[in-house]
């Protein structure tokens, strides 16, 4: 298991069916609708049904998955930030998703680093991957700055338009 990861303001943890209200209302956020896409996570059920065969599914079945990130100071959830399995991809791929009043203050970067130290310091991993939209600025600027290197584009079955992938080497 990967988690938790604790940094200087935020800790990543295990996603857990507790966690539902949160989950639900970051699935609805205008962000994750517009950059990740609807999930149809609308309800309760929905959402403890979204946990369990997703994060808690991908921890149980390959050891990582997304993990919650809350403040530290309060334990407040703010987004999600972890590892997923895409049929698509060869490696792992990091994402991640926040609140928009938790944007710009730095957190995205902060959980972000501080798993890819964590995961470097595990050396479980030697490459790992990311994507975004083509339009998702924000997403590729930060994959720039944790030091992901531009790949080739990602075209994705059904998806009309290739997203940028790119590529993070552990040394």
């Amino acid at each position: 298991m990967i988690f938790p990861v604790d940094t200087e303001r935020l800790r990543l943890r295990a996603i857990v069916t507790r966690d539902w209200a949160f989950i639900r209302t970051l699935l609805n956020s205008p962000g994750w609708l517009r950059f990740i896409g609807d999930r149809k996570v609308h309800t309760k059920a929905e959402a403890v049904s979204y946990i369990e065969k997703g994060p808690m599914a991908n921890y149980r079945q390959l050891g990582f998955g997304t993990g919650l990130v809350e403040l530290k100071a309060t334990g407040k959830p703010i987004g999600m930030c972890g590892l997923l399995q895409r049929p698509f991809l060869p490696v792992p791929d990091i994402g991640f998703a926040y609140l928009e009043e938790y944007t710009g203050k730095g957190y995205g970067y902060e959980a972000a680093h501080g798993l890819l130290l964590h995961l470097a310091a595990t050396k479980r991993f030697q490459h790992i991957m990311a994507f975004c939209q083509p339009d998702n600025q924000p997403s590729a600027a930060l994959l720039l700055k944790l030091g992901f290197q531009p790949e080739d584009d990602l075209w994705v079955d059904g998806d009309p338009q290739p997203k940028k992938l790119f590529s993070f080497f552990f040394s």
